[in-house]
């Protein structure tokens, strides 16, 4: 829905670049939901033993959406300046989430 929204509401409105970092919200957004997707299927399949790392993962993935995405979404919109400091922010949650993902999977 935000990449219709993007494409053609926003494609008159924003400039090139607004443009771009809009774009590239969506991208992160899609990509750690995918990710959110990951970590529900690994709790279902790998039970308790990974579960309490997969849960931070999740939370962690959520944070950086909401940081990381909804900073620059709501720069590319003409937002406020202290969304800036945010977007960084948002990252190292993605980051967490990826390194929690990976120490949660058993090693066999």
């Amino acid at each position: 829905m935000l990449g219709a929204f993007g494409a053609h509401s926003l494609k008159d409105r924003l400039t090139e670049k607004s443009l771009d970092t809009f774009h590239t919200a969506q991208f992160y957004q899609f990509m750690h939901s995918i990710a959110l997707v990951l970590v529900g299927f690994l709790i279902l399949k790998l039970g308790e033993d990974a579960s309490k790392r997969l849960h931070k993962a999740g939370w962690f993935f959520t944070a950086g959406i909401v940081l990381f995405s909804g900073s620059l979404y709501g720069l590319a919109l003409g937002g406020p300046r202290f969304l800036g400091p945010m977007t960084p922010i948002g990252g190292l949650c993605f980051m967490t989430g990826w390194f929690l993902l990976a120490f949660s999977i058993p090693k066999k």
